[in-house]
């Protein structure tokens, strides 16, 4: 049996997982009866630890208290958020960096010396290639996912990629991450459609709208409506393409930011993209390393003909 420091940690750090426990769980776990549980909930309260009894249920919520606890993580737990740290500090959202290393040094000052060494393993194993391309502004993000939250209507200018700028009032829906981008998924009120809206491009007005319904979402899938918003809607050339290999693998070469994957078999899937340029098109067909077959526009396929007879003649 746990001595009671220990086992007041231990069951501060169960508390903590995102789960209502029942006396009996909590019991079980700590090896202890009912009547000690209730007892060292009770010393959680006396420290400051808000403990909530769930309403009919018997069991026990820890809920947010007006200071910070201490966090109680297991190994794994640790070294993935030392990781998540490290590579937060070179990430897309701005003015993060400062924040996300001096957490990262807290947390790797209190590790013990097992997982320094594992965390510092990984980090000279590790080279991080810069993102690239603009930053978001994490007061924009905070203010677009409360907005979500709370149902609340958003009110802000936005910037298209010609540069023209323009009020928009939308009822946003989910925020979704690329990995070098973020965009909004909204339902348009004045066009009365749902639209994807790069963050970057965007600056909320304050205050928000009045509440909203939620709609029903646009898709089941909404990082592949995402996909085909931003690799095909905005362009003036749309593309649907059969790729012969499976969409496992053809996802391993085509960013999200490229086009939209739609599986078919085992051994082929559809290819969703777009651009300005037919030869555009043309040139990432021809790199992907797939064999393929033109489903639509029909100029695409004209073109294709025309960029092999030229290569051709440049092989003879």
């Amino acid at each position: 049996m746990l001595e009671t420091s220990a086992r007041l940690l231990k069951l501060l750090s169960l508390l903590q997982t995102p789960r209502d426990w029942s006396g009996a769980d909590l019991a079980e776990r700590l090896d202890v009866d009912i009547r000690t549980v209730r007892r060292d909930i009770e010393k959680l309260r006396n420290l400051g630890y808000p403990v909530h009894a769930v309403a009919g249920a018997a069991g026990y919520r820890l809920g947010a208290g007006a200071q910070l606890p201490p966090l109680l993580l297991d190994d794994d737990e640790a070294i993935a958020v030392a990781m998540g740290l490290r590579t937060a500090a070179g990430g897309t959202i701005a003015g993060i960096e400062e924040s996300s290393l001096r957490a990262l040094a807290k947390l790797e000052q209190v590790l013990p010396s097992r997982l320094r060494h594992r965390v510092s393993a990984l980090e000279s194993a590790t080279v991080a290639l810069p993102a690239g391309g603009p930053v978001v502004d994490p007061e924009t993000l905070t203010a677009i996912a409360a907005a979500i939250r709370d149902r609340h209507r958003l009110r802000f200018d936005y910037r298209t990629h010609t540069g023209d700028s323009s009020r928009r009032t939308a009822e946003p829906h989910k925020l979704v991450h690329t990995g070098r981008r973020w965009y909004l998924i909204a339902w348009d009120v004045d066009r009365d459609d749902w639209r994807t809206y790069r963050v970057d491009r965007l600056t909320p007005k304050i205050p928000t709208g009045p509440r909203f319904t939620p709609r029903e979402a646009p898709a089941t899938d909404l990082a592949s409506f995402v996909s085909q918003a931003i690799s095909s809607a905005p362009y003036h050339y749309r593309a649907r393409v059969t790729l012969h290999a499976s969409a496992e693998r053809a996802a391993e070469r085509i960013a999200p930011t490229v086009g939209a994957i739609e599986a078919v078999d085992e051994h082929s899937c559809i290819l969703h993209t777009g651009a300005n340029s037919l030869d555009e098109i043309a040139f990432y067909l021809g790199v992907f390393g797939f064999d393929f077959r033109v489903e639509e526009p029909p100029e695409l396929v004209e073109r294709i003909r025309e960029i092999s007879v030229r290569l051709d003649r440049a092989t003879r």
